[in-house]
């Protein structure tokens, strides 16, 4: 399996025209790559978690956003909706997959985006590399698993965001 290749973004998220692979690189201060988060929710206020697999380097076996990393070349965009399928097999388009907001994080341009969808858990494509188990959870189980640590502590500023934007369907 090829490395993935990723562009160097300076401090306002512009490509610098660097690239690094995946893994080879340490970020100096101002350089950041992007990577994108997106929340699935149903029309019923249901949301579409995921555990990663055990095979993982980072984070692995825990419940956690679906996304990742912008590959060269990727927009914000295009990494999102590549992400939700690969992993998934979601399919979404501009129309269904709405931009939320970005933050900026130690090494990385975190964007979260957001769409409302309905699949059954038994027809979702799981990409087993990827990702061991998806479940529908509740806005009341999903913070409950937060506050446990069943769930991948991405920061109280990331889930303000989150919860305000997305699940309580204030945002965009």
């Amino acid at each position: 399996m090829q490395a993935e290749k990723w562009d160097i973004l300076n401090e306002n998220g512009l490509p610098t025209g660097r690239t690094t692979l995946r893994g080879n690189y340490v970020f100096k201060k101002g350089e950041y790559h992007l990577v994108v988060h997106i929340w699935i929710m149903s029309e019923d206020g249901m949301i579409l978690i995921q555990r990663r697999s055990e095979e993982k380097k980072l984070m692995p076996g825990e419940w956690a956003a679906t996304g990742g990393a912008a590959k060269t070349g990727e927009d914000s965009f295009t990494a999102a909706a590549r992400e939700l399928y690969e992993e998934l097999g979601i399919k979404s388009d501009r129309e269904s997959l709405k931009f939320v907001t970005r933050l900026k994080r130690r090494n990385s341009f975190l964007d979260i985006w957001a769409i409302k969808t309905y699949v059954p858990e038994n027809n979702l494509k799981l990409q087993k590399s990827e990702v061991a188990d998806a479940k529908w959870v509740s806005k009341e189980t999903l913070e409950e698993m937060i506050k446990n640590g069943n769930y991948h502590n991405y920061g109280s500023n990331y889930f303000s965001v989150v919860m305000e934007k997305i699940v309580t369907g204030r945002g965009k």
